[in-house]
């Protein structure tokens, strides 16, 4: 399995999504923003080979990340490891594995969304530990 990068800038995020138009790029650099205002004591972990990202309380993906971002071509998946056990009203997310679930987002208005602002902060409090106590990004 390739190494993650536990960081407190974009620069290696923003590296994932080199090579993907303009749009997408600003869309994944929102959900980013998003996550950081709903919890600036995110863990931040990027995986290069994957071009994704985890979020979390702390840097394992299995047990301490409540998200990932996932840039493709025509759109960002945010996903949630254990998303099926979310309470979803609006209906935002999709997948049919046992565990995980995303959201696919193909505007900055899916971004503003607050229902997705909501996913987010059900997801931290959500069979992960607790966040660290200090603000972890410097970007």
């Amino acid at each position: 399995m390739a190494a993650g990068i536990v960081t407190t800038d974009s620069t290696p995020f923003r590296a994932t999504l080199e090579g993907r138009p303009q749009a997408v790029q600003e869309i994944a650099l929102a959900v980013r923003r998003l996550i950081f205002d709903v919890l600036p004591q995110t863990v931040e972990v990027v995986w290069p080979a994957q071009r994704s990202s985890g979020y979390g309380t702390g840097p394992k993906k299995n047990s301490e990340q409540f998200a990932w971002i996932l840039a493709h071509a025509a759109h960002v998946a945010l996903a949630f490891p254990y998303g099926a056990e979310l309470d979803d009203p609006a209906g935002l997310l999709g997948g049919t594995g046992a565990k995980v679930r995303n959201v696919r987002l193909s505007s900055l208005d899916d971004v503003a969304a607050p229902a997705l602002r909501a996913l987010l902060e059900q997801s931290i409090g959500h069979r992960v530990p607790p966040p660290p106590t200090e603000a972890t990004v410097a970007d």
